[in-house]
């Protein structure tokens, strides 16, 4: 039972939570090995345990494997819509400018992984083709996409994020790894039709997950956190 549960304070059982969140990584390299679709399911179960607004539950999940989740990267890539290119129509996810502390930290994130992969600065084609295998979902077995409903507000996508977050970590207690990717929310109109997404529903995001490969150069990458001086102010 877990200490919340039984009142109990236990190192073990604080640890076995703290190591799932401190283990959780973007991975951007994974094995073809399967992943069932009873682990899914137990993962999504668990997830949905998130908690929401008046139990709204705002949630839609489309979990894609073998020639569907192909047949998405294939309609992503063959569209001729070049990253830079591509259109934020129906949600912005990053500003307009960016302005520090956040423009350090992603200069650093996109250094550090493309360092990682022997990527120089002016590499542009290499960097293109690393961001491209964010539509193949890095390899993984299983690839997920998320939505929501439009007429939905601010409170419901704060929601959503914490049901995203409890599948990465739910998918860590059961030796997985996981990457979630806005990089899919522009390319909804090739999406929609390979997975009758309707109108009504905005593409959130994507997310890879299965086994990493620990043989590729991209997963020595390890990006760092701000000290908690930065963005923790203390009253009393």
């Amino acid at each position: 039972m877990l200490a919340r549960e039984s009142g109990a304070n236990s190192r073990d059982e604080t640890r076995i939570v703290d190591e799932a969140i401190e283990s959780r990584r973007s991975v951007r390299a994974f094995l073809p090995t399967p992943v069932d679709d009873q682990t899914i399911r137990d993962i999504l179960d668990v997830a949905a345990r998130a908690p929401s607004g008046t139990n709204m539950q705002p949630w839609k999940v489309y979990v894609t494997t073998g020639e569907t989740r192909q047949r998405i990267g294939d309609a992503i890539l063959n569209s001729g819509i070049r990253a830079e290119k591509a259109v934020w129509d129906e949600y912005k996810y990053y500003p307009d400018q960016f302005f520090e502390p956040y423009l350090a930290r992603r200069r650093a994130n996109g250094f550090g992984l493309y360092s990682a992969l022997g990527i120089g600065r002016r590499e542009v084609e290499r960097m293109r083709a690393q961001h491209d295998r964010n539509f193949i979902f890095f390899d993984a077995p299983v690839g997920m996409i998320f939505t929501i409903d439009r007429r939905l507000n601010q409170g419901s996508w704060i929601d959503y994020g914490m049901f995203l977050q409890n599948i990465m970590i739910a998918a860590r207690a059961r030796g997985l790894h996981t990457c979630p990717q806005a990089a899919f929310a522009p390319y909804h109109q090739q999406i929609r039709p390979i997975l009758n997404i309707p109108d009504e529903e905005i593409v959130v995001c994507g997310m890879a997950i299965g086994h990493e490969d620990t043989t590729k150069p991209e997963s020595t990458f390890r990006t760092d956190r701000a000290p908690q001086e930065e963005w923790v102010t203390f009253w009393k």
